[in-house]
């Protein structure tokens, strides 16, 4: 009876201390990802490259010879749920060495647990209030554990009204033009409005009242009879696809003349899809150097991750799909300086962030825009690459067919290098 009490002990010991090499063997990720709340249109195919890439970025050897342990969620945008994550994910035993994170809304909500807790946290929110690391701006509280891939929504706002103001002179309109901006009375739409608003009067537009509608899709007509009452001649359409095709749709049916200018997260290939001729001419930034298919090297990277939930490899990614692998690889990189450079942990990670200038990921080449982050300046870029939706005729229909017919197009516009001024560090 003794030995075999004592065999089960052994057992036990050595059950235990596998259990605890296996743990220490993985690196623990959060992922917070909306399928079902308020932005889920854009967040699915973002949330789902997320979750490709670390998948494949397992089957390729994980990082420093350690598998990613990723921990998905659907929290539905729901800033409660999302908190309530950050806390299984930061409490000590399983704390997470870092987190692939979402809305604007949850983001700011975490940023000072982020920096109290030393896990970094690359966003879905390109909020400028993300972009300065030590506060010095006072526009915003530090948020040094607080990075994403693109420029902030007021860096594309501002590159997108100073082609507006390029864009009415060219067309020798008199008098000065007219901006409104549009979208729902929460942080994310919120989040560049006083910066567009304060360059729009730079440039020399009449700034119009802010006109307010819900994240959801819905009957925006009455916002449309207002639009076109008002004369605005530019309008920022601050939400996700899904609403802000209720407002093109409605203002096409009313017969509104205006020049919409999407947020990065407002238009994609499955939004003018949907939207149809009623999105062509919108003009909106794009985070990646090409979209789907397009002529890049990295292009066949992007194919081998798509292949993780896709086999087929039949199935056409937008634009949110590639942005957000370029996110995942990113972070992957700094992972792997932190594992080399005494362990993967939040602060080691954080400073794999620092380590180079004008950074493509590998693999990557011609598909990621190179990205510089500072311990001083968490503005990654300040190029905007702005685009134009081109529709040209029916687009019901497989997206494969339509994109390769041309019916659906993203034409770019125009790139702009943006200065990197302190002053707007923050905002």
């Amino acid at each position: 009876m003794k030995t075999k009490s004592l065999l089960s002990t052994a057992s036990l010991a050595l059950a235990i201390a596998a259990f605890s090499a296996s743990a220490q063997a993985q690196i623990a990720i959060g992922h917070l990802a909306d399928y079902s709340g308020g932005t889920s249109d854009v967040g699915t195919p973002y949330g789902q490259a997320v979750a490709d890439t670390f998948a494949w970025v397992n089957k390729n050897g994980g990082v420093g010879g350690k598998q990613l342990n990723v921990d998905t969620n659907d929290y539905g945008y729901q800033v409660p749920r999302a908190i309530a994550l950050y806390k299984k994910w930061s409490a000590p035993d399983s704390k997470v060495a870092a987190i692939m994170g979402w809305g604007t809304a949850d983001t700011e909500a975490l940023t000072g647990f982020l920096a109290q807790d030393k896990i970094p946290d690359l966003s879905g929110s390109y909020a400028a209030a993300l972009t300065d690391p030590e506060g010095v701006s006072g526009k915003a509280k530090p948020a040094p554990y607080n990075f994403f891939y693109g420029p902030s929504y007021s860096d594309s706002l501002r590159a997108m009204l100073m082609w507006a103001a390029e864009d009415w002179k060219a067309k020798g309109k008199p008098g000065k033009p007219k901006f409104v901006h549009m979208g729902a009375n929460h942080p994310y739409p919120n989040a560049p409005k006083a910066a567009g608003e304060a360059m729009a009067q730079e440039l020399g537009f009449e700034v119009l009242p802010p006109l307010v509608f819900a994240l959801a899709p819905g009957d925006y007509s009455a916002q449309c009879l207002s639009l076109k009452s008002s004369g605005a001649n530019y309008a920022y359409l601050g939400n996700t696809a899904a609403s802000n095709i209720s407002v093109m749709k409605a203002c096409k049916t009313a017969g509104v003349e205006i020049q919409f200018l999407g947020n990065v997260w407002g238009m994609d290939e499955n939004a003018a899809k949907t939207a149809g001729d009623a999105a062509n001419g919108v003009i909106f930034p794009l985070r990646t150097a090409v979209s789907w298919g397009g002529d890049a090297p990295g292009m066949k990277t992007v194919m081998e991750i798509s292949k993780m939930s896709d086999p087929s490899g039949k199935v056409y990614r937008p634009v949110h799909y590639i942005a957000a692998v370029c996110s995942a690889l990113y972070m992957k990189e700094a992972l792997d300086w932190a594992a080399k450079n005494g362990g993967a942990t939040g602060d080691n990670v954080v400073k794999g962030f620092y380590q180079k200038k004008d950074w493509v990921p590998s693999g990557m080449e011609g598909v990621c825009n190179a990205s510089t982050w500072t311990d001083k300046d968490h503005r990654g870029t300040l190029k905007v690459d702005l685009y134009r939706t081109k529709i040209a005729g029916a687009t019901d229909g497989d997206l494969n067919d339509l994109m390769a017919k041309g019916t659906i197009k993203l034409e770019k516009v125009k790139t702009i290098e943006l200065p990197r001024k302190p002053e707007l560090l923050g905002w």
